[in-house]
């Protein structure tokens, strides 16, 4: 897999160097950053800006570009050992994923559920990119049907929490929780938010229809750990 830009790539050098095979140099790189990659001893190919194109899929790759082993898609069953997931329910906009699984390796959320028909090579590229490169670190599954998932987890004994306009404020303390988000478009249907244990929502200050999903998803995560510390 194919992963550039400059912070991406220094995060790969920092907590991943093992899963990168070789670097290619669309252009001359600052001699302090040519140094963290000749240290990791692994082949840097001069490219054209053509060939870089190509590799990045038209991206801003900033002269820099790694090729490396993609991390692995876990199965349900091992996402299930996690205190507390992420359920993305039909979102598939890159820039949105990629800043979640960003905020959520920040706060320290346990693996994220990615609930699509499919997730291709280009979108987990753009999101390791998006997510400055937390996606290497963060576990996470592809999985197509979003009732099964609910149920599993469920059975596990987690708290299924919603994020919602017309929920609650505030939460009880949660042993095992999951968040489950809906698109921006469409949100969560209402089949799914019957099931779910909770609603959890966000008061605004002044009117808006709703928050982008990606920040609506920090402020909701910081209130569930605040809820566990309290």
């Amino acid at each position: 897999m194919i992963i550039y830009g400059k912070q991406p790539i220094l995060y790969a050098i920092e907590t991943c160097p093992c899963s990168i095979t070789e670097f290619y140099l669309a252009k001359e790189l600052p001699r302090d950053l040519f140094s963290q990659l000749a240290k990791l001893d692994k082949p840097i190919k001069r490219v054209d800006n053509k060939k870089a194109q190509a590799l990045s899929r038209g991206g801003n790759h900033q002269g820099i570009l790694a090729q490396i082993i993609p991390p692995q898609a876990l199965s349900l069953k091992e996402l299930k050992e996690k205190d507390s997931l992420l359920v993305l329910c039909e979102i598939s906009d890159v820039g949105n994923i990629g800043s979640i699984f960003r905020t959520a390796y920040a706060l320290g959320v346990g693996g994220i559920v990615i609930c699509l028909p499919s997730l291709s090579q280009k979108a987990i590229e753009g999101i390791v990119r998006l997510s400055s490169g937390a996606f290497l670190n963060m576990p996470y599954g592809v999985f197509t049907q979003v009732f099964d998932v609910l149920n599993e987890l469920k059975n596990a004994n987690f708290t299924l929490v919603g994020a919602d306009m017309r929920g609650q404020e505030r939460i009880e303390n949660p042993q095992k929780w999951a968040l489950f988000l809906g698109s921006e478009s469409m949100g969560l249907s209402a089949r799914l938010k019957h099931k779910l244990d909770t609603m959890l929502s966000i008061k605004m200050k002044h009117h808006f229809d709703s928050l982008n999903v990606a920040v609506a998803t920090g402020i909701l995560i910081d209130r569930i750990n605040y809820a566990g510390k309290h």
